[in-house]
Parts: C-alpha cells; structure tokens; sequence
C-alpha cells in the first residue's frame, strides 16, 4: 500500500506553501476563536449554556410554550440574522485550505514513513480528514437552508458542488431534509430517526445487550448515512421505493423531480471522476485518500444527528398531539468541545437551527444565549461528555411508548 501511495503522489500534486499559508491563517483564527468561547463560557458558567433544569435527564415540558416565535424572533439581535457571502467564503475556503493540507501531508510525508508508523499515521489521517469533511457537510448544510448568503443561487450552486463532492445528492437531500425540519419529531410525518414502538422492534428481545448494542453501533456509524441516502434507512414509512437518488421516490413532488434528477447527474460526474482516479493511481490509493476520511465523516454525521434528536428527556408526538413548536424545541444541545469550532457549531446551537434555521452557523451561538430566557425550562442543554452520553442513548433510549395511564395522551418517552 505504501509503495502504491508513493508512485500515485507524483500523478495528482496540490502546491503546497499556498495551501500551508491559508491553512496557517485559518487554523490560527479558530484558535483565537475558540479562546474567545473559553473565556465567553467562564464567564456565563454553568447556567450560561445550561436551561433552569438541574437533572439533565428531566423531561421537558410537554405543555403548549407560553411563548411564541414572534417572541423567540424579537430577542434575536438583527445582525445575527445577517447572510454575510464573505465571511461564508472564508470559512467554506479555511475548511478546503485544510482539507488539501492534510491531502498534502499525507500523500506526501505518511509514504515515506516505515510500515509499522504509516499504520498508526493513515487512522489519524482519516480521522482528521473526516472531521473537517464534517465541517464542509455542516457548511452545505448551511447552504441548503439558504443560511450562506443572500443569494439563493449561490447557495445552490455551491451547495450542490460541496454535497456532490461528499457523495450526497444536493436537491434530494435539500428536500427531504425539509420536510424534517416541518414535521420534527412527529411519529407520523418525521423524515429521520423516527424511533421505534416498542411492538414493531426485534432489537428489545435480541440485541438489547452489551455485544448486540456494540454491534449496532459500529454498523450504524458506518452505514447509517449511505444507507439513508439510498434506501431510506432510519427514515420514515412510505409506499413504495424510496431512495434519495429515485426521482419518482415519495420524498418529492412533481416540481422538485427535475432538480432530483439533477443531484444525479452531478453523483454520475464525481463517480466517474473517482473512476479516472482509480485509473490513474489505485483503488487502495483512493480508500486511503477519500474514502476512508469519507466514512469518518459519515460516523460524525450520524454521531451527532443522533444526539440532536436522542435523549430521555424528549417526547416525540403522534398527530392528536403534535405542533410544529413543540416539535422544533425537541431537540437538544450538546458541548463537543474544540469540535464546536471543527462542526461549525451544528451540534452545539442545534436547537435555534430548528428555531430559525436560516441563521448562519457564526451567529448561531449568540442568537441561542438570546433566546435562553424566554425558552426556559423548554431549552434542552446536557452537559455530558458526549462519548458518555452516546452510550447511555444507544443503550437507553431504545424504544417510544407513552406512560402508563397516558396511552391516549399523544405523548411518547423514550424508554429501553
């Protein structure tokens, strides 16, 4: 394999001191950055980031908000919700600056090392590739809310380039993703990670146990994303085949087919680029390079999309409950420490990205510190380390059902 890598380098070359230089740049701002976020956290403490509930397994109350979200609008400064193209460019280029430098360091540098360091080099590669690949997904994921610029072609036009690249269908998922954000955890109309009734799951009775959930887990890091995207994984109910990549799936509407078939064609572009790729290097040359940083990036993906919508303290709701606040405000924020920076804060400020989500990602931070006084008890914030804490949701959190005497109620918690 390193032999392979070696002769593969001299075919595809990206000039390094450019790349050095922005990366440099880029890597010093988030350093500064999340300085800056140390300090803001120290000072806000605990309750800062915190909501009035002190037993972060409380549930959250299921009672209609006393608020509105003119009132959730109002508190919100004006420049937050400001869609600077600039300052998107900067992070979207910071992102690739470093994207190329590990490409860089890796093509170059891991090669030339013997074969028992390059086995330990090529993990922490991926791992760092997959991270910031996470970074460019969140990035187009700001892109197909139109939370990048105030250029609606820009985005998508960026948006399906970036998604492409990351082998996931733009307009498909642009889409699909929607119609999540509309119906958020309704047991009916929720697009992912619909949980299960507890009568329609075989996991309670057979993998409900230490090597079954470790089992679950690896499979649902790896393949859970690719899976979705192509035959609807984790997604809810429909007639028929359902697939990201089906124009004719029930996920779309007669407008939105030409634009399905479109995410396609640019999907057939990349696959055949990667094609030429293979020609021209090696397949273990385009594992080692992209499609190994790619799964990583999956499992990050997975990791924290699980989190957002997994906790004890959540209801989901069936249609005699269900309303489109009660359901935005059931998600929950989490610290991911230096990775709040690497994730473009998608995971830490995911409760105002179902609030508003045409925010963009460096205003989300202020925009939920403004808002946290009025949502009250009704903001979700758990202060566990995350490993922890997927562990505890992954063992936990394995079915839905209402509480007993409540089975009318609408309501359901999960339970395991």
């Amino acid at each position: 394999m390193t032999e392979t890598l070696r002769v593969a380098r001299t075919k595809i070359e990206i000039p390094p001191l450019i790349l050095i230089g922005v990366f440099r740049r880029h890597w010093c701002s988030l350093i500064t950055a999340f300085s800056l976020r140390l300090k803001t956290i120290s000072k806000m403490g605990a309750g800062g980031r915190m909501s009035g509930r002190k037993n972060v397994l409380e549930r959250v109350p299921i009672t209609k908000p006393p608020f509105e979200m003119s009132d959730l609008k109002k508190a919100i400064p004006l420049h937050c919700y400001k869609r600077d193209l600039l300052r998107s460019l900067y992070y979207l280029l910071g992102d690739l600056a470093m994207c190329f430098t590990f490409y860089h360091f890796a093509t170059t540098y891991i090669p030339l090392l013997p074969t028992p360091l390059g086995y330990i080099a090529w993990p922490i590669y991926w791992f760092c590739q997959g991270s910031v690949c996470l970074g460019l997904w969140s990035i187009a994921h700001d892109l197909c809310h139109h939370a990048f610029s105030e250029y609606a072609w820009v985005d998508d036009a960026l948006g399906f380039v970036l998604f492409s690249s990351l082998l996931t269908p733009y307009f498909s998922f642009k889409y699909s993703h929607r119609s999540h954000h509309a119906h958020t955890n309704s047991m009916e109309y929720d697009e992912v990670w619909l949980p299960r009734r507890k009568v329609n799951t075989l996991y309670t009775e057979v993998l409900n146990n230490p090597l079954g959930n470790l089992f679950l887990t690896v499979l649902k890091l790896l393949l859970s994303y690719p899976m979705y995207i192509i035959f609807n994984a984790h997604g809810r109910k429909y007639d028929g085949f359902v697939s990201h990549f089906y124009p004719q799936s029930p996920l779309f509407n007669d407008s939105e087919r030409k634009l399905v078939w479109l995410s396609d064609a640019g999907m057939v572009v990349v696959f055949y680029t990667l094609y030429k790729i293979i020609a021209a290097t090696s397949a273990t040359w385009l594992f080692c390079i992209y499609a190994a940083p790619l799964l990583v990036m999956n499992a990050h993906f997975i990791f924290l999309t699980f989190l957002h919508h997994t906790h004890p303290s959540l209801a989901h709701y069936d249609s005699r409950e269900w309303d489109w606040l009660r359901g935005a405000l059931s998600t929950v924020d989490r610290d991911y420490g230096v990775f709040n920076n690497v994730y473009h804060d998608l995971a830490s400020a995911h409760v105002i990205h179902h609030l508003i989500s045409t925010i963009p990602h460096y205003h989300t931070m202020e925009a939920t510190k403004a808002i946290k006084h009025i949502l009250g008890d009704y903001y979700n914030y758990d202060d566990t380390p995350v490993l922890k804490a997927f562990w505890r949701e992954t063992t936990e959190c394995i079915y839905v059902e209402p509480d007993e005497g409540a089975e009318d109620s609408g309501v359901y918690w999960f339970r395991k």
